[in-house]
């Protein structure tokens, strides 16, 4: 079968076509044909193998364990292991994997879910991971109520989109913060209000937030702290910069280490990677709460143009890959 990824870590220049062997599905297993698949930064980092905290948690020391890249996927089940019963070849589906970049894939039963009616294969794809992770980050660690302030830095990226509409969904009175050009974009996902930053700083308006989801920000923590209600919650979702050994997981580790001495809460989390959560959030969409924000699509052939696309900061929304 067809797929992309490197054999070795990287630029985009090492990522190119693999020929690999079709997959069989185990026991709990379903075999999907992939249509779409998701792009999203941990490609990037899983290309690059950055920060080398990557390679150590399990993803290859000197070498990529598992060449063929991405983690999103949505398709039609082609076959099932003997223990599946949610699933029968020919459902559509979506959920989370490992090497979606490929015509075919095996993931466990319980990260997958049935694709909403209304949902394209592209639109489907761009939903699992940036969808929960939006999720999980406001609602069970950032604990959003109705009512309260959200302010949402990174708002046109893939999590981003995804966390403006959920915000709206629970409730919340929504700020996004974005760049000039993608203003217009973050307002239409609902945003009550919109900071670009490029001409203003969050702490301009005097608005003192319920919760902050800062997403791949580099922003200090005291500056975010000073944006934050005295009982307010930040959520910290990834990082950048930071160097090529921590990247940004040292700002996670001092914000976790100042958290119990300052009044504001400091969180970060490992989002999960469940067919439940994407449940949720398929309820969301199918209510007409949440669309997902497709930027562009790309041919399998040229991941590497659309992981360059992504890394160059251009992507308003997802970026998706098609078999």
């Amino acid at each position: 079968m067809r797929a992309a990824g490197r054999e070795v870590y990287g630029s985009v220049d090492v990522v190119g076509t693999l020929d690999r062997p079709r997959p069989e599905p185990g026991p709990d297993e379903v075999l999907v044909r992939v249509a779409a698949a998701g792009v999203d930064r941990g490609a990037w980092h899983l290309m690059a193998g950055l920060p080398h905290l990557v390679r150590l948690a399990g993803y290859g020391v000197r070498r990529p364990k598992e060449p063929v890249l991405g983690a999103d996927l949505a398709g039609r089940v082609e076959a099932v292991g003997r223990d599946v019963t949610r699933f029968r070849p020919g459902d559509r589906v979506h959920g989370i994997g490992r090497g979606t970049f490929a015509e075919y894939v095996t993931t466990a039963e319980d990260r997958l879910a049935p694709t909403p009616e209304g949902l394209s294969d592209v639109e489907a794809a761009a939903v699992p991971i940036s969808g929960i992770t939006a999720l999980q980050g406001l609602r069970e660690v950032g604990g959003l109520q109705p009512g309260q302030h959200l302010l949402v830095v990174g708002a046109s990226g893939g999590v981003g989109s995804f966390a403006v509409q959920v915000g709206k969904a629970l409730g919340a009175e929504v700020t996004g913060v974005c760049s000039t050009p993608k203003v217009d974009a973050v307002r239409a996902l609902g945003a009550d209000h919109v900071v670009d930053h490029r001409t203003s700083e969050i702490t301009d308006a005097g608005v003192r937030y319920d919760v902050i989801l800062d997403i791949g920000g580099n922003r200090s923590l005291s500056h975010l702290r000073r944006a934050l209600a005295d009982d307010g919650t930040l959520v910290i979702v990834g990082g950048e910069g930071g160097g090529r050994v921590l990247g940004g997981v040292d700002r996670q580790a001092r914000a976790l280490l100042l958290s119990p001495f300052v009044g504001p809460r400091l969180r970060t989390f490992i989002a999960g990677e469940d067919g439940a959560r994407l449940a949720d959030l398929d309820a969301m969409v199918d209510a007409g709460q949440v669309t997902p924000l497709v930027d562009r699509t790309f041919p399998l052939e040229e991941a590497a143009a659309a992981i360059a696309h992504l890394e160059a900061g251009r992507a308003c929304g997802k970026v998706v890959l098609t078999t």
